[in-house]
């Protein structure tokens, strides 16, 4: 059977979309390869939160072609829900799949393929297009393909997003939202603890609203945080995550949920985008910072120790150095433990990429505000760490490190990176103590805390 490669950009989602494609082609027969230089298919599943993204896709499968144009080739996801049969002109691709066709991938590329092989379809010109809507399309993304003592795994919960933020593809491309029923996920995490899976993270576009236009609440208890509580009775579960939250989605029930859930992981993704009102009214964000500032105190109070991390986009249209100076103000007062800070990009299709010209800022502003905001994030980031010097934490390994195959990484429960020296055959896939000796950037160094000391 044909060789296939999977090259995926993009969020945690579209890492998890990529591991049902592939389990799905093997179920048919198909042989996954870690690299595209000897596969018959390969498609790259694309991501279209920024323009980089999509311009990395698009280069990619050029390159691919250039080396050698394999059997097929195709786009998924959301570059190619956006763009459609414009990619198939632009890059001669056999295959472009959108973010509510995941499951009908392997029958297309059987299509294709049984085409060529009768030369019916013989001119690269020919392709197969599918970014249509389907039903229940989100109950399709359930199966898994674990590596050898496999640790932690993506369970996607939702698809889909309705808040409609102005510089948002993602509403366009990901569809309304539409929840999977709690029975469905819960026996998928069962699944997974029974092959050895100790942490999950539960996975949606707007993760904390789960549920909330398709299942009721239940004792004043949302659905997600019914999920929540669903998931936290599966033996052999022992940490909980979930991403990406968004901050209207905190109520609480939520808050509440991490003083008597103990598998619920310290650590909460909480995207804010500005520090500035006037701009997170233009981003249609519906919170203010001080809002948003009570929420983060809330949530530390619930969880003491509990780590935060954020989102945040510089240069957005009309932002004024006066909105960006807030924005600075707001990270200098809640001191993020990280922050992923994003320059402004236009994305075709979005409400902000059709505002006025005229309060488009310069690169050269954003570049300077990113790299501003940035050596702030770090500084307090950087305290956090030092703290942990010469402490014990408990982290989940799983694997070797990327950067250095003769050590192992995993994570705290506070989802900092550790790498330590240790036995693959003992440590993957197990909660180990470490103690931190150091530590460099964003990554923690240690040493294995062995029971006599």
């Amino acid at each position: 059977m044909p060789r296939v490669h999977i090259k995926t950009y993009g969020c945690q989602m579209n890492e998890r979309d990529t591991e049902q494609v592939s389990q799905m082609f093997v179920e048919r027969g198909y042989t996954m390869t870690a690299t595209d230089e000897d596969a018959d298919v390969v498609l790259i599943n694309t991501c279209s939160v920024r323009d980089q993204a999509e311009q990395k896709a698009i280069g990619k499968m050029g390159m691919v072609r250039r080396r050698r144009v394999p059997l097929v080739t195709g786009f998924m996801g959301c570059m190619a829900q956006s763009r459609g049969s414009e990619l198939v002109e632009k890059t001669k691709v056999d295959l472009v799949v959108g973010t509510q066709k995941y499951h009908r991938v392997v029958e297309y590329v059987d299509e294709i393929i049984r085409a060529k092989e009768a030369r019916m379809m013989d001119e690269e010109r020919f392709s197969i297009v599918d970014i249509e809507e389907e039903k229940a399309s989100q109950n399709a993304i359930r199966d898994h393909t674990l590596k050898e003592k496999q640790g932690a795994a993506f369970v996607s919960i939702m698809q889909g997003c309705n808040m409609k933020c102005t510089f948002c593809i993602v509403p366009y491309t990901r569809g309304s939202e539409r929840g999977r029923p709690i029975a469905d996920i819960v026996e998928e995490v069962r699944r997974l603890a029974d092959k050895g899976v100790k942490e999950i993270t539960l996975l949606g576009q707007i993760v904390n609203l789960y549920g909330r236009h398709e299942f009721p609440a239940v004792d004043g208890k949302s659905p997600f945080v019914q999920l929540l509580e669903a998931v936290h009775e599966v033996p052999g579960i022992q940490r909980i995550r979930f991403t990406s939250p968004h901050p209207i989605g905190y109520k609480k029930d939520l808050i509440e949920a991490f003083t008597y859930l103990p598998k619920l992981a310290e650590h909460v993704h909480l995207p804010v985008q500005s520090g500035s009102d006037e701009i997170l009214k233009r981003m249609h964000r519906p919170y203010t910072a001080a809002k948003f500032t009570d929420l983060v105190e809330r949530i530390r109070a619930a969880r003491p120790g509990i780590a935060v991390t954020t989102d945040v986009i510089v240069g957005f249209p009309g932002e004024t150095d006066e909105h960006y100076l807030e924005t600075r103000e707001l990270f200098d007062r809640l001191k993020f433990e990280n922050a992923f800070v994003f320059r402004y990009s236009k994305r075709r299709g979005t409400p902000a990429a059709e505002m006025d010209e005229a309060i488009q800022l310069s690169e050269q502003v954003k570049e300077a505000r990113n790299q501003d905001l940035l050596a702030l994030v770090n500084k307090h980031a950087w305290t956090k760490y030092e703290e942990l010097l010469g402490q014990e934490v408990e982290i989940l390994c799983e694997g070797t490190s990327k950067t250095n195959e003769s050590r192992l990484m995993g994570r705290t429960r506070t989802n900092k990176i550790v790498i330590f020296e240790g036995n693959p055959e003992r440590h993957i896939g197990e909660l180990i103590n470490i103690r931190i000796s150091h530590y460099e950037n964003f990554t923690l160094y240690g040493d294995v805390v062995t029971r006599d000391e």
